[in-house]
């Protein structure tokens, strides 16, 4: 692809994740010049909480942000605007427009309860995700809300606040939110791109209780206190951008109709490209906004490289001080490990349902297992099946995507592309061909992009076919017959035991 010189042209995207911040300085072409990460805790003071230091985030993001900006300047580059990727479903509540309490992420399922009774009215859950296109759980704002209002019901609240908008009003003044994320809080109706009044009047809102929604391609100028204090030009754009999630599909060239995307970091996701709002029957998908008509339907899994950070540290017990002593990465060397053992673990088949599940069965009840342990299994063995098992949850999504239409590709993202084992266990599961993309972390170079469409440099995807591939995987023949066979004992085990995870939960809660 030739666009003059403005292949040379930088937009900074920022992509603010749940424990750390990552800022970037792209070219239109892909090409990172330079990168910074800060990091921070996700706190978990209780069982079912999940939560964010706003201000915290806040800082550490303008510290990324100047250690790039630092970069070019010495490089003797300017940037042409900063481009804003966040997590879905943060939620916050806003006294006199003043937080007065964390984020809740994602991660956050202290609401189960008024989900569990939510879904007891059949009838008001279905008539729910038709407006949404969001499954009920916890995970959603609105049943934070709900949690709220059952909890704390004496609180005053003038405004409901996700990461995103919170960090935008700071950098800019400007309280908006684009409409990505507003699909992803459940109060936003897909089809008529609104604020729903009969869902906000359910937990006592208006619409005036949260930010207007805008385009994932809206700008304005940088205040002028936080230009200085970043080092930036005065009036640099900033754009609101998307939802890490929708990005990481634009960000690896994925976004043509049918493009599947599929990407396991702390947690996993699979994601298809859609022209227009689409719901699942079975209640079992969502679908957000990424630009005019191009929306992203899909699943998201909870549990991802989160399990193998537990093997890591609870089942192998490898120190980190230890390992970087001798020059050693834990996961390489779990790699290895299971690399010895043949396809399907011989028989140790997890569930790594260890934080409850989203997509396709929305149940914040379930719990972690392994199935078929023997004699002969060991720590190799279960390395194995937990990189087998999220593929399968995987999988479980990847089937009901098909339903909507036949894919075209799949593309992969996220940290568990630096393994290539567990991205041909991927193919071997799914019986296709995966794509791993030279850029495999997306998120970032996707809010660039809406960067520059946003200055009208591109006008729209159609011109963006410089994507480059690092290899494709091809699934191997013979290990198609033993995943299929696991793969079926799977979907059968989670409806088997589906009252023995809800009586183990409430046990595990006393």
């Amino acid at each position: 692809m030739v666009i003059s010189n403005d292949n040379e042209s930088v937009f900074i995207g920022v992509d603010i994740g749940t424990t750390g911040v990552r800022a970037c300085a792209y070219q239109l072409d892909g090409i990172n010049l330079f990168y910074a990460d800060e990091f921070y805790p996700l706190e978990t003071p209780y069982p079912n909480w999940a939560e964010q230091n706003p201000e915290l985030i806040y800082a550490k993001m303008k510290k990324a942000i100047k250690k790039v900006v630092q970069f070019l300047n010495y490089s003797h580059k300017t940037p042409l605007g900063i481009a804003l990727s966040a997590p879905m479903h943060s939620f916050s509540i806003a006294n006199n427009n003043k937080l007065i309490s964390n984020f809740l992420t994602w991660a956050d399922s202290r609401a189960y309860l008024c989900v569990k009774q939510f879904k007891q009215d059949e009838i008001l859950a279905k008539k729910f995700y038709e407006k949404t296109c969001c499954p009920a759980h916890p995970c959603y704002p609105y049943f934070k809300m709900l949690w709220f209002r059952e909890n704390y019901a004496h609180l005053y609240v003038n405004r409901i606040y996700s990461i995103k908008d919170y960090v935008f009003e700071n950098l800019t003044g400007e309280w908006v939110i684009d409409k990505s994320c507003a699909c992803a809080s459940a109060f936003y109706n897909a089809h008529t791109l609104k604020w729903d009044s009969e869902i906000l009047d359910s937990v006592g809102l208006h619409k005036d209780n949260l930010p207007l929604v805008v385009d994932t391609i809206y700008k304005t100028p940088i205040k002028d206190s936080m230009a200085i204090e970043l080092g930036l030009n005065k009036d640099l754009p900033i754009v609101i951008g998307a939802s890490d999630g929708v990005l990481v599909n634009l960000g690896i060239g994925a976004y043509k109709q049918g493009d599947i995307s599929v990407t396991i970091g702390t947690s996993g996701a699979a994601r298809m490209i859609s022209y227009g709002a689409k719901c699942d029957d079975k209640k079992r998908t969502w679908c957000y906004n990424l630009l005019n008509d191009i929306w992203v339907v899909g699943g998201a899994i909870n549990n991802g490289g989160i399990i193998m950070r537990w093997l890591r540290d609870n089942i192998c017990h490898y120190s980190k001080n230890y390992l970087e002593h001798i020059n050693i990465d834990a996961y390489e060397l779990m790699t290895l490990k299971a690399s010895k053992i043949k396809a399907g673990a011989n028989g140790l088949l997890a569930l790594p349902f260890f934080t409850g599940e989203r997509a396709p069965h929305w149940n914040s009840e379930l719990k972690g297992m392994f199935f078929g342990f023997s004699l002969q299994h060991s720590r190799s063995h279960m390395i194995r099946a937990v990189m087998e098992g999220i593929c399968f949850g995987l999988k479980s999504i990847f089937n009901v995507l098909q339903g909507f239409e036949e894919p075209k590709t799949i593309k992969v993202s996220g940290s568990f592309t630096k393994s290539h084992l567990w991205v041909q266990i991927l193919s071997d599961i799914f019986q296709r061909d995966v794509i791993l993309p030279k850029n495999a972390e997306g998120a970032a170079y996707g809010a660039a992009l809406l960067g520059f469409i946003s200055l009208g440099i591109i006008h729209d995807f159609t011109q963006l076919n410089h994507f480059e591939y690092e290899k494709i995987y091809h699934a191997q023949e013979e290990n198609i017959p033993i995943y299929q066979t696991l793969f079926d004992l799977y979907e059968r085990l989670y409806y088997k035991l589906k009252d023995e995870f809800s009586l183990i939960h409430k046990l595990q809660e006393k």
